[in-house]
């Protein structure tokens, strides 16, 4: 795979990222299980997104030091693709709200729950963009295929905005509840527990898988929607990493202004369109970077304006105390 990054790029990188989230982990331990404030998610966020500058910067200032007559490009392709996986992640934000609040998650166990999925999802993201740069180096055709997938993913969330997802009939939770010994009520952070000499699993380890997999549902549309803007891998995979990183402390900010920013839905839809638009042109014509950065910043910031403008026509039901699963047997 053709990529800007030496060896020592990529060990410098994967030791920052390890050393992230030690930081991460330490920090959720000292504090222990709390419901996280709005100060605190701001503070978190902006700590991550300031990484994400630094590290933008060191790159762009490596690859000038080396003499790179690309570097200018190089890091607006990171800042671009860093914005478009930041922008999608708020989608899965707001997925990840409809799961909790369905659960009843307290508010105290969701961070257990966050920090789990943001390592999973930064182990399956690396596996498929490398999969992905792959592919399209051996097949350039694969763009097409991105770029009509995108295309249809846009078009789909406009029609589906403003529509909650029906979790009964949600195939991987039926068969969840249907295969696996499960608790009726939550124990604590437990994902895991023993109750009369059996292992069961807890509600809080279905929450876990659910946010799982829709984080790599949602994987797709993003790392489809980068190859637009890129196709280094290293530039891929560090700008998704950065914008996972800071996915936790971006819910927590944003879990109380979904009602809020209700049209983000229809901006972030016509950002896939557009880039789907890009990949599929791209041997004809060539978006520069810059204007794609205009271009979904434009559509993110007029998405959330029209929001505070026009307001919803309904408001969202309250949720209920506690998520009990049903026995299969009842």
């Amino acid at each position: 795979m053709i990529s800007i990054a030496t060896p020592t790029m990529w060990a410098v990188f994967t030791i920052f990222v390890i050393l992230a989230l030690l930081v991460d982990l330490l920090m959720l331990k000292s504090t222990g299980p709390h419901k996280v404030t709005t100060r605190e998610a701001l503070l978190w966020s902006v700590c991550w997104i300031g990484l994400a500058a630094v590290f933008n910067y060191a790159l762009w200032w490596y690859l000038n030091h080396i003499g790179n007559p690309d570097a200018d490009r190089i890091g607006m392709e990171f800042l671009t693709g860093y914005l478009v996986e930041k922008a999608l992640a708020v989608d899965n934000i707001f997925v990840f709200l409809m799961i909790f609040s369905y659960f009843a998650v307290p508010p105290e166990s969701q961070q257990r729950v966050l920090i789990y999925g943001v390592l999973g999802a930064i182990i399956l993201r690396a596996i498929m963009i490398f999969i992905g740069a792959a592919l399209i180096q051996q097949f350039h055709w694969i763009l097409y295929i991105f770029g009509l997938f995108l295309l249809g993913t846009g078009v789909k969330m406009i029609l589906s905005a403003g529509k909650e997802p029906d979790m009964e009939s949600n195939p991987v939770l039926r068969w969840i509840t249907g295969h696996l010994p499960l608790t009726r009520h939550y124990q604590g952070e437990a994902f895991i527990v023993r109750e009369d000499g059996l292992r069961k699993y807890t509600p809080l380890f279905v929450v876990m898988v659910m946010v799982a997999i829709t984080d790599v549902i949602f994987a797709v549309d993003s790392i489809a929607a980068i190859f637009a803007i890129t196709t280094d891998p290293f530039i891929v995979l560090t700008s998704n990493v950065f914008a996972v990183l800071g996915l936790r402390a971006l819910y927590f900010l944003l879990a109380g202004m979904a009602e809020k920013f209700h049209l983000l839905a229809y901006g972030l839809a016509l950002v896939l369109i557009f880039i789907g638009v890009k990949m599929l042109i791209v041997d004809f014509y060539k978006i520069p970077v810059a204007i794609s950065l205009g271009v979904v910043a434009a559509l993110i910031a007029s998405a959330m304006l029209f929001s505070l403008v026009i307001k919803p026509k309904t408001q969202k039901a309250a949720v209920g105390e506690e998520y009990i699963i049903e026995d299969k047997d009842s």
